[in-house]
């Protein structure tokens, strides 16, 4: 099948839903897909505001009209809410196309986090945006179960996987060049460095040890400032990241805010123990608490996950597979001139 993937979020930027969207594209092509990406790179775009991490197309409905007629894709899947989301949405109302969309971060979160816009504004710009759509994909039930709550109709339950290759499993916390010999135990969270992901909850914490911070966004610098006894890494490449995963005792994770939380699956992959609060997305990730500990008092979480069997966190990122999950992503899909993959009726007829 080929299919067009429309997202606002792609290289050479790197934040959860990226990671995703990519490994999602190199699994289909094992499966024998064939997928054309429309990204930021193939329009006029610019940096996002308040340091977002993306670049924003600008006026990108005439081009955006020009590649799908070009790709004659079997399918479409807007994979984001920004610029290009709408545009290709525009498109396929007007020409009476079937589309799938997904829900990969809380934007309406992030909007009151950083511009103080009310979560019910935010909430129902979304749902005019998915209204139209054939399926709405989500990695978790909290995310299903938060977003049928708030109004959102035809949700699909669509469970993300991890490279368990690339995040390879080590026994015991190897070594690694780029954090040297800090002192033990090494507590280190990756990801954006933004106000939705509650950094300071993990780095004002008293902890034996060594704190590390892989990551960049618009706070890195006055946090870097504020503590300065973190050791701060910045922006890592996938195989110098895996690499302290696996250096790492324990992966704390602070947000609230996750709808899955893919960094968890990386450490887990690598061995290394979670430790987060016990909502959303990580809830759905760890389980009954196999892989890591999960806790209000985030500092008890950090402390019990440090006694927790580095095997029994590989065991649980393994049941993350990327070749299921891609199947179930194939599944919700819904052909162009043609029958449902999903095979229900309730996707029939949507657009009208």
């Amino acid at each position: 099948m080929k299919i067009a993937l429309v997202t606002d979020a792609w290289l050479p930027h790197v934040n959860g839903v990226v990671t995703t969207l990519v490994d999602l594209v190199k699994e289909l092509g094992k499966q024998g897909h064939e997928v054309d990406v429309i990204h930021p790179g193939r329009f006029n775009a610019r940096p996002g505001p308040w340091q977002m991490g993306l670049d924003l197309a600008r006026w990108p409905y005439r081009t955006m009209t020009e590649l799908l007629r070009r790709s004659r894709p079997q399918a479409i899947h807007l994979a984001t809410e920004g610029p290009l989301g709408w545009a290709a949405r525009r498109h396929c109302l007007r020409h009476k196309l079937p589309f799938t969309t997904a829900f990969h971060a809380k934007l309406p979160e992030m909007l009151q986090a950083n511009v103080r816009l009310p979560l019910s504004i935010g909430y129902a710009w979304l749902r005019w945006f998915h209204r139209p759509s054939a399926g709405l994909m989500v990695p978790t039930q909290s995310v299903m179960r938060m977003l049928e709550a708030r109004g959102f109709r035809r949700v699909r339950a669509w469970t993300h996987g991890v490279d368990t290759r690339l995040f390879g499993y080590e026994p015991q916390p190897v070594p690694s060049r780029l954090l040297g010999n800090l002192p033990r135990p090494v507590a280190l969270y990756a990801g954006r460095i933004a106000a939705e992901k509650r950094l300071e909850d993990f780095l004002a914490m008293d902890l034996p040890g060594s704190k590390v911070v892989c990551g960049t966004g618009p706070l890195e610098a006055t946090l870097r400032d504020r503590y300065p006894e973190v050791h701060w890494m910045g922006a890592l490449q996938r195989t110098e990241l895996a690499s302290v995963y696996a250096s790492a005792d324990v992966f704390v994770f602070p947000s609230q805010t996750e709808t899955f939380g893919h960094a968890l699956l990386e450490s887990m992959a690598c061995g290394t123990p979670v430790a987060c609060y016990p909502v959303g997305g990580p809830t759905e990730i760890l389980g009954n608490g196999l892989g890591g500990a999960m806790a209000h008092d985030l500092h008890d979480a950090v402390l019990r996950a440090l006694t927790l069997p580095r095997h029994a966190a590989r065991l649980r990122a393994l049941q993350f597979d990327w070749g299921r999950s891609v199947q179930q992503f194939v599944g919700h899909l819904v052909q162009i001139d043609g029958p449902t993959h999903v095979g229900t009726p309730a996707l029939k007829g949507v657009l009208v």
